[in-house]
């Protein structure tokens, strides 16, 4: 399984930022599928997961700001990010939760300007 995300990128704050992440490869069950972020020197963290029963789940630094929609056929989740903020700026990973194993994709900078 391989996760290929793409879209980060430098924004001014307020601003907006699409992330995507596709899956490929041999994809049996899924409990969940997420973005995490890695701030400068900090550690990961969960910003929003959707459940395979399609429950999102966010943190409470990007509800009413982020949204996690997904569209089955492409094997692809997205992380639509609005009202960016400098704190939002960090590294920003997804993320396959199966029964067997847990994925990463590569990471994707976002950085958000002042």
């Amino acid at each position: 399984v391989q996760l290929q995300a793409s879209g980060g990128g430098l924004v001014q704050a307020g601003g907006s930022l699409r992330l995507s992440c596709t899956a490929s490869g041999s994809i049996f069950s899924i409990n969940a599928t997420g973005w995490y972020r890695q701030p400068p020197g900090a550690e990961r963290e969960l910003v929003a997961n959707i459940t395979s029963g399609g429950t999102a789940n966010y943190a409470d630094s990007v509800k009413g700001r982020f949204t996690i929609p997904r569209d089955n056929a492409k094997n692809t989740v997205y992380l639509l990010m609005s009202s960016l903020k400098p704190e939002d700026t960090a590294v920003y990973y997804c993320n396959l939760d199966t029964p067997f194993s847990i994925y990463w994709g590569q990471g994707t900078q976002v950085t958000v300007s002042s």
